[in-house]
C-alpha cells in the first residue's frame, strides 16, 4: 500500500499535476493599503470597497493608513510586499502618474514596473475658483483676459508641488499663456483661509472642498476641469469649452504589486466594478463630490499612461522640482 502511495505521488509530479490543491483565493484576511491619513476621500472610498469585499469574497479586507512622503511610503510598501493579492493599493494621480516623473530616476518605484493596475474607482473634480472680490472676472474667457493684463500680479493657491491642484494651475498658464505666482501649502484645508481672506486669489482644488464655500457666496466657481460637465451642477461649464483639451482632475485606483497572478486580479477588478455601479455606491460618492468610475485593468493602466505623459510635459515645460 505504502509502495503504491509513494508511485501515485511520483506519477502526478511526472505529468506535471499539483501534488496539493491551492486554496481559492483569498484563503486569509487581506490588506489595503491607503498611503494617507484616515478620513481623507481615499479612506473613504478603501473603506466602503473594503466592506463590500468582505460580504463577497468571505474574507476580511483591512484597510491600513500609511501617510508621509505624499503617499510614497504607502505605496513603496504595497510594492516590496509579496505579490500574491494578499496586499493592495488605493493609490491617488500624484502617486502613479506625477511623483515618480517628479522625483526622477532615485524615486523608490516606477508605477507600472511595479505595480498592476486592478481598476480606477473614482474622479475627483477640480474646480477654477476665484475670490470674487479680488478678481473681477465671471467666466473664464473673463479670467484669461484679466490674468494677460496682470501678468505675476495674481497667486494661485495649492495643495503642494505636484499635486493636481498646482498641476491644474500650470496646465492653465501652458495652455492659455497666462502668468500667475504659485503658493504651495501643506494641503487644501491650508490653503482655503487665505483663499478666502484674499491672500491668494485663485485656485484649482476639489469639489469637497470648495463647493459649500461657492454655495455660501464666499468663492466664485467659473468652471470645472474635468472633460465634460458634471453632475452636482450641470450649469458650471468645463474649462475645455475655452481651453480645448484642458483636463486636470484627481482619481484613485486599486493596484497590486506587478507580479500579483493575472487571475487574482481579474477577479478582484470584477468585484470592484461591481460595487461601484450599484446604485447605493454611486449615489455615495457623488454625495462626497466625487464620480464613481468602474474600468478594467487595462483601461485603468492606459489611464496612468495617458495622465504620466500629459503631466511628464507640465513639469518639464514649467521646470517644477520637488520641494
Amino acid at each position: 500500500m505504502v509502495f503504491k502511495t509513494i508511485a501515485a505521488a511520483c506519477l502526478s509530479l511526472a505529468l506535471g499535476a499539483p501534488a496539493l490543491a491551492q486554496p481559492a483565493y483569498p484563503s486569509k484576511p487581506v490588506t489595503i493599503v491607503v498611503p494617507f491619513t484616515a478620513g481623507g476621500t481615499a479612506d473613504i472610498i478603501a473603506r466602503l470597497a473594503a466592506e463590500h469585499l468582505h460580504k463577497k469574497l468571505g474574507q476580511p479586507f483591512v484597510v491600513e493608513n500609511i501617510g508621509g512622503g505624499g503617499g510614497v511610503s504607502g505605496v513603496e510598501k504595497v510594492v516590496k510586499s509579496a505579490p500574491d493579492g494578499y496586499t493592495l493599493v488605493l493609490a491617488s494621480t500624484s502617486n502613479l502618474a506625477v511623483h515618480p516623473t517628479l522625483y526622477g530616476a532615485k524615486f523608490p518605484y516606477q508605477t507600472l514596473r511595479d505595480l498592476k493596475p486592478i481598476t480606477q474607482v473614482s474622479v475627483v473634480p477640480n474646480v477654477l475658483v476665484i475670490n470674487p472680490s479680488k478678481i473681477p472676472a465671471r467666466t473664464v474667457p473673463d479670467l484669461i483676459t484679466y490674468l494677460k493684463a496682470n501678468p505675476d500680479k495674481v497667486s494661485f493657491g495649492s495643495a503642494g508641488v505636484g499635486t493636481t491642484q498646482h498641476l491644474a494651475g500650470e496646465l492653465f498658464m501652458q495652455r492659455t499663456g497666462v502668468k500667475m505666482v504659485h503658493i504651495p501649502y501643506r494641503g487644501s484645508s491650508a490653503m482655503l483661509p487665505d483663499l478666502l481672506s484674499g491672500s491668494v486669489e485663485l485656485a484649482f482644488d476639489n469639489v469637497p472642498l470648495l463647493l459649500p464655500q461657492v454655495k455660501s457666496g464666499k468663492l466664485l466657481a467659473l468652471a470645472v476641469a474635468t472633460p465634460e460637465r458634471e453632475a452636482f451642477d450641470k450649469d458650471m461649464p468645463t474649462v475645455a469649452e475655452f481651453v480645448p483639451g484642458f483636463e486636470a482632475t484627481a482619481w484613485h485606483g486599486f493596484l497590486a504589486p506587478a507580479a500579483t497572478p493575472d487571475a487574482v486580479v481579474e477577479k478582484l477588478s470584477t468585484e470592484i466594478q461591481a460595487f461601484m455601479k450599484a446604485p447605493e455606491t454611486v449615489k455615495k460618492m457623488q454625495e462626497l463630490g466625487m464620480t464613481p468610475i468602474s474600468t478594467t485593468p487595462a483601461q485603468f493602466t492606459d489611464l496612468i499612461k495617458s495622465m504620466t505623459v500629459q503631466w511628464k510635459e507640465v513639469i518639464e515645460k514649467g521646470n517644477i522640482k520637488p520641494q
